[in-house]
């Protein structure tokens, strides 16, 4: 069983396959689905439809043709803070042998209270950090490093990359030439929506500033937004990626779910040359 967190993967063909999984909104009561004679599985429990549809995602993406070295859960693991819930995800996560790495999202740090409100009414209050869910980590492999960033905000819906989080970036960098991928729950790129853009990381153009003297950083994923798209800046891609729950619909001022979009995930293939391959695929049923 690889252990926790994973800080170096070494592949075979030294190509890096990373399966992203992002907010996953789990709520209570989370049960074993794994195994029906399992001693803490409950037959008659309630399984909620995120907890379903994350476990759903997981299996389908593993048991395709794709080798998966590393799994990255790009923060919002769950929908209210409760340690039995991040029991259960990392449970199922540590089951599939695979390393895996997790960060916080804002509801990893905050618990809205009144959720039958209007958004604006609801009352947020701050919570800590589950101590699984990392910052400022590095996971090296033989031709790539990831970093693993925190933009939660006890208590707030919006992010920040803050000036020692940049600091950081900074250090690391100029210690490792390797191409680089940056893994943060906050978009740090306008998506067009109105409504989740004045909820993305502040101090991002800080962030850009800073990062213009790295040419080694091709990639950044991150989650938040609940939609697949793909932007460019300074010759980075900048993926977001579907929810394993529910979606947004993309390009609306004002909150709005996608009824129609199914639950995703989205694979990066990161080559030994510093390419980058990417796509989004979605839960069969």
């Amino acid at each position: 069983m690889p252990s926790y967190p994973v800080n170096k993967i070494s592949t075979p063909d030294a190509q890096l396959n990373i399966l992203q999984i992002t907010d996953l909104h789990l709520s209570t009561p989370v049960v074993s689905t794994a195994d029906d004679n399992d001693e803490d599985s409950t037959k008659n429990g309630e399984v909620t439809v995120c907890q379903h549809r994350f476990e759903s995602v997981l299996q389908q993406a593993l048991s395709g043709d794709i080798r998966c070295d590393l799994i990255v859960v790009t923060g919002d693991l769950v929908s209210e803070v409760i340690p039995a819930i991040y029991d259960h995800i990392f449970k199922v996560l540590q089951a599939t042998g695979i390393p895996f790495a997790c960060i916080a999202g804002n509801h990893d740090v905050t618990d809205e209270r009144g959720s039958d409100l209007p958004f604006f009414q609801r009352e947020l209050i701050a919570r800590p950090t589950d101590s699984r869910l990392l910052s400022q980590h590095v996971i090296e492999s033989d031709h790539w490093q990831v970093l693993l960033l925190d933009s939660s905000m006890a208590g707030k819906v919006e992010g920040e990359i803050t000036p020692a989080a940049i600091d950081w970036l900074c250090e690391t960098l100029s210690a490792c030439d390797k191409p680089t991928l940056i893994a943060v729950h906050h978009h740090v790129i306008p998506i067009d929506s109105d409504w989740i853009d004045t909820h993305m990381a502040d101090n991002s153009e800080s962030f850009w500033q800073h990062m213009a003297k790295f040419e080694q950083l091709k990639v950044i994923i991150s989650g938040h937004t609940h939609q697949e798209q793909v932007r460019h800046r300074q010759g980075v891609s900048v993926y977001s990626t579907p929810s394993t729950c529910y979606q947004f619909k993309p390009f609306e001022d004002d909150f709005s779910y996608d009824t129609n979009a199914l639950p995703g995930y989205r694979w990066l293939q990161l080559a030994n040359n510093g390419k980058v391959a990417s796509w989004v695929e979605r839960l069969d049923t």
